[in-house]
């Protein structure tokens, strides 16, 4: 609801401030989303960053009974396929897919409505043993492969591998149930 007003205050001709909010508010969510789709986080930072662009200049276009995250997404996709186009390399996701990813990140959204998606998530994290919360966060957190991570925890890959999936299990349940 915050954001709706926000937007309401940003569309009667009210400063850049509003609009901050909502870029801090949505901008991990967006990284998030993007590197999902782009699978490169160079790219994905691109492609979010080209999105607020988007978004500010064409804000008196936004309805504002509309989600904002919703709309967001919907920029960043339509910059990821700008992307594509312009690198015919780049393996397409199809509609399918999409929408997979844009269910996942409305319930991702409401996640943020109840605490905050990723206070939550360290919360849960920190619920994990030890050895579960280490492997996610080399793996995740500080982005090493898994041969890295594993050489850094001194387990075998296989181990990690293993620790990964416990530990996925037991953050999708931490937040199901929060």
């Amino acid at each position: 609801m915050q954001a709706i007003d926000t937007l309401h205050t940003m569309k009667t001709g009210t400063d850049r401030t509003s609009f901050a909010i909502l870029v801090k508010e949505h901008h991990r969510g967006l990284l998030a989303y993007a590197r999902a789709l782009t699978k490169e986080e160079h790219t994905s930072r691109d492609i979010v960053q080209d999105a607020f662009v988007v978004a500010w200049r064409n804000l008196d276009t936004f309805d504002v009974t509309r989600d904002f995250g919703s709309w967001m997404r919907g920029i960043v996709r339509n910059k990821w396929r700008e992307s594509l186009r312009k690198s015919a390399r780049v393996i397409a996701l199809d509609d399918e897919t999409l929408e997979y990813f844009e269910a996942d990140a409305r319930q991702w959204d409401g996640l943020r409505d109840h605490g905050g998606v990723f206070t939550r998530l360290e919360l849960c994290l920190k619920k994990l043993p030890e050895s579960l919360a280490d492997a996610v966060k080399a793996f995740y957190y500080d982005e090493q492969s898994g041969e890295d991570a594993a050489r850094k925890l001194n387990v075998q890959s296989a181990t990690l591998r293993k620790r990964l999936e416990r530990a996925r299990s037991g953050l999708r349940d931490c937040l199901k149930g929060a």
